[in-house]
């Protein structure tokens, strides 16, 4: 009986064991967060919205920050076409109010759990705004910004 129980406690200490052996796994995707080709005569500014995804193996609590991107700051980001500069911004809520970065510069990162397994989306707000930019040139603007995942 001794014996039995012994064992028993060791397959269990043995399965314990395995199981946090496995590491953690997040991933992150995102969608392209795309404005158009851009025309200084729209009367409004120009709005936009992306997705970035978290998937992880299990249950975790993860921090999300965005680069400034080719500005390097976080109050302004530019866009480039040829030469040409366009500020825009991205921001985690859709009134416009927080800009996702790097929590540096006045700037927000987002936080996320996962109570079990599976994907979390987080939109992302971007804007052109035109008041000082009407003699912008038309054309497709890019930037490149990273997305870090912390977990």
């Amino acid at each position: 009986m001794t014996k039995s129980l012994q064992l028993a406690a060791l397959l269990l200490l043995n399965q314990l064991w395995a199981s946090s052996t496995f590491a953690l796994t997040c991933t992150v995707d995102s969608s392209v967060l795309s404005f158009g080709s851009f025309n200084p005569l729209t009367d409004n500014t120009v709005e936009s919205t992306g997705t970035i995804s978290v998937t992880c193996s299990e249950s975790v609590f993860y921090t999300l920050s965005l680069s400034p991107g080719n500005s390097g700051s976080y109050s302004t980001r530019s866009m480039i076409n040829s030469g040409n500069y366009l500020e825009y911004n991205l921001f985690i809520d859709a009134g416009y109010s927080q800009i996702w970065g790097d929590g540096t510069g006045g700037s927000y990162t987002v936080n996320g759990s996962f109570p079990a397994e599976g994907t979390e989306n987080h939109t992302i707000y971007g804007i052109i705004p035109l008041f000082n930019q009407r003699d912008a040139s038309v054309g497709v603007y890019s930037d490149t910004i990273a997305v870090t995942l912390t977990y």
